[in-house]
């Protein structure tokens, strides 16, 4: 599988699916937030480091390519980074979206735009623009290490990220995840019980007995 077909695989998948399929995957603080509902980001991370200064992200962008995620670690700035002119900048770029552990503005404007933007906070005041700071290096974004290249995977439920090698294992597994719970849920539609579908009596009665036991779905 190479990296289109591994975006491919994951366009059809739920952010849960994969974090299901591997619980130790890096997640993004839930503090990060789509600034629209209903739109997925996924793509490959382009790193940018600033503190209340936006020149580094004008850099950024001018180096980005077609399916560049911009992660922005902010340095807990208080000032806008990123509003409606990068946003529309990136989407005709071909970006696949911004993350923005800080503040973005121009949050009406950003809603009517198809690329999806993520960001920690709202702020009306935009920063400098005198400090050109680094890109393309590993950052600290939503509490975690992402490194330049590194897959973006995000929705509603949140943002993962990890490199190319480990998503082609975890693709399979979470491709299973969804399709046993999308059965689950149509039997549960047509009037079956979820707890008669799992050992969860068989698994209570281990664990009451001091013993190790997983909770699962009956085969």
């Amino acid at each position: 599988m190479n990296k289109i077909e591994l975006l491919q695989s994951l366009s059809v998948l739920s952010v849960a699916s994969i974090a299901d399929a591997d619980k130790t995957i890096r997640v993004m603080s839930s503090a990060i937030r789509p600034v629209d509902t209903g739109k997925k980001i996924l793509g490959f991370a382009r790193t940018v480091s600033c503190y209340n200064d936006f020149l580094t992200i004008i850099a950024a962008l001018s180096q980005s390519k077609a399916g560049d995620v911009l992660v922005v670690d902010s340095q807990e700035s208080t000032r806008a980074l990123v509003g409606e002119l990068f946003s529309t900048e990136a989407q005709r770029r071909g970006l696949s979206g911004i993350i923005v552990d800080g503040p973005v503005r121009d949050i009406e404007m950003l809603r009517k735009l198809e690329i999806p933007v993520f960001a920690k906070s709202y702020c009306p005041c935009s920063g400098t623009t005198q400090k050109i700071m680094e890109t393309q290096t590993e950052i600290q974004c939503g509490g975690i290490t992402v490194a330049p290249e590194e897959v973006v995977f995000g929705d509603e439920d949140g943002i993962i990220v990890a490199s190319v090698e480990q998503l082609i294992d975890l693709v399979p597994v979470a491709i299973q995840i969804q399709k046993d719970e999308e059965t689950i849920v149509e039997k549960i539609r047509e009037g079956e019980c979820l707890t008669d579908m799992l050992n969860f009596k068989e698994h209570v009665e281990l664990l009451e007995g001091g013993l190790e036991s997983s909770l699962s779905f009956k085969t």
